[in-house]
């Protein structure tokens, strides 16, 4: 497993060079609810084999807010390690809703020499401008010479505007980039207008459209689905956009009719992303959350496994 390292980091992604479709690590809940390492390890070789652009921890759908200290040191090892053998880019999610947590998670997760660090703003009272830079210029000085990238999803309870997140920006030069939450096309206008110097990466199944509107990236949920094909579907952006294209409206499709009626019953992200990777197969992860989140019944990804396959053999071609 890989150590914490205290030597300079040469790996540091910049605004420019952090691109692409990146795939989450997600855990495996054993029935006592602890972490399965073992089936965790397998999964991550596979993430780092898949030809993804870098795999990252501790997101939304990695369950950060459920874990130790001790639980945390240990995936960010276990990743880092795996990248590393691979020589693939990776990052460290070091969120927490406490500030001083958060300090403290990112401290560490710098010393395994990360491509990047992801941070969320202070969640239980709502930050206003002034708290946001103290708290990213703060982040900031613990992650250097490594840059931040900041997750504000649609769920956060301070959703950013593109106007707030360039003055972020404005304030902290170490903020490399975004994970937002896409809009309309006067919204990609913006974008282009006044984050040129941030990447924006968009959730996984708008890529194609997000891509070609001017975004950079996904932290994404098609590599949940299918780490290989999502990779595949990056690069057919870049190359065949109209194909690519087509297969987007493919999988909105799928996501309208099957998975929006389930997030509409309550069933979170990242109990839908981990229903993901069980249609698609390629890990043993399973559905189950940390308590007390709401897994998706296994009756409904047995439904589904064959619908997602028809519905976008795209992403299930043979490479």
């Amino acid at each position: 497993m890989a150590t914490e390292n205290t030597d300079p980091v040469t790996s540091a992604l910049s605004h420019a060079t952090l691109r692409g479709t990146w795939g989450t690590v997600l855990l495996p809940i054993n029935l006592d609810d602890t972490i399965d390492y073992g089936r965790l390890e397998t999964e991550i070789a596979a993430l780092a084999i898949a030809g993804l652009d870098g795999i990252y921890s501790n997101g939304t759908s990695g369950e950060f807010y459920t874990q130790t200290e001790q639980e945390f040191d240990r995936i960010s090892g276990l990743v880092a390690d795996h990248a590393e053998r691979h020589s693939l880019p990776f990052q460290l999610g070091a969120c927490h809703p406490v500030a001083q947590i958060a300090l403290d998670r990112i401290r560490r997760a710098r010393s395994f020499q990360p491509a990047a660090i992801q941070v969320t703003l202070p969640d239980w009272l709502p930050v206003g401008h002034d708290e946001a830079v103290a708290f990213l210029v703060r982040a900031a000085e613990v992650a250097a010479p490594v840059g931040l990238v900041l997750y504000n999803p649609p769920h956060a309870k301070r959703v950013l505007t593109v106007t707030q997140i360039a003055e972020l920006r404005a304030a902290v030069p170490a903020l490399l980039g975004v994970k937002i939450g896409d809009g309309s096309a006067s919204w990609y206008a913006a974008v282009r207008q006044q984050l040129s110097d941030v990447s924006v990466f968009v959730p996984g199944h708008h890529l194609a459209t997000g891509m070609l509107a001017g975004a950079h990236g996904s932290y994404s949920n098609v590599a949940c689905l299918n780490p290989v094909g999502a990779a595949r579907w990056n690069h057919l952006i870049r190359t065949d956009p109209l194909r690519a294209l087509v297969i987007e409206r493919k999988l909105l499709a799928f996501f309208q009719e099957h998975l929006t009626p389930l997030a509409a019953q309550g069933f979170s992200g990242a109990a839908l992303d981990k229903l993901l990777c069980a249609l698609g197969g390629w890990a043993d992860v399973g559905l189950r959350l940390r308590w007390p989140y709401k897994s998706v019944p296994s009756g409904i990804a047995h439904h589904l496994r064959p619908l997602v396959r028809a519905a976008v053999p795209d992403l299930f071609e043979a490479a």
